[in-house]
């Protein structure tokens, strides 16, 4: 009953469930959703490890799978739902696309590029804006990043890795 009040959580929870699938495969648990009207036309999670690939972030994953999808570069209609708040790379990567509107749940304090260190998706200077809605299960989606970074402390894991 409260995603039907509120369907931001309802997309949120499938980006969810896509960081909870880079959390297994041990990559820094974000998820990202791209949704058109009532369907998701593009998911993804991070595999920077998997593929050896420093773009490899959820966002730009879940970007190709919707326009692919759409058979279209142009996400003018969607909405991206993202666990964690866009690095410059994937703000910029937003504004590109045309999306329509960014939600996210977790504030990224060292790369946040939506609303924390810079504000990409809504620069004046650039040739399209996005709307921006911050925190939406923020809670959950900052402790399942809190718990990775946890279990890679006390392993002893690499943590050069960015989110």
């Amino acid at each position: 009953m409260d995603d039907l009040l509120n369907p931001h959580r309802k997309w949120m929870k499938a980006a969810l469930r896509e960081a909870e699938r880079a959390f297994e495969a041990d990559e820094v648990p974000v998820g990202a959703v791209v949704v058109r009207g009532n369907v998701i036309v593009g998911r993804g999670h991070n595999m920077v490890e998997r593929l050896e690939d420093p773009t490899a972030h959820a966002e730009l994953i879940a970007i190709t799978a919707a326009c692919s999808t759409m058979g279209t570069k142009n996400l003018t209609g969607c909405t991206l739902y993202v666990t964690l708040e866009p690095c410059p790379m994937c703000a910029g990567a937003t504004v590109l696309s045309r999306l329509d509107r960014i939600v996210f749940g977790a504030f990224d304090e060292k790369a946040g590029a939506a609303s924390t260190l810079f504000n990409i998706p809504q620069d004046p200077r650039l040739n399209h804006r996005a709307e921006i809605i911050s925190g939406i299960e923020e809670e959950r989606c900052a402790e399942l990043l809190q718990e990775f970074f946890r279990r890679k402390r006390t392993q002893g894991g690499d943590l050069t890795r960015d989110a």
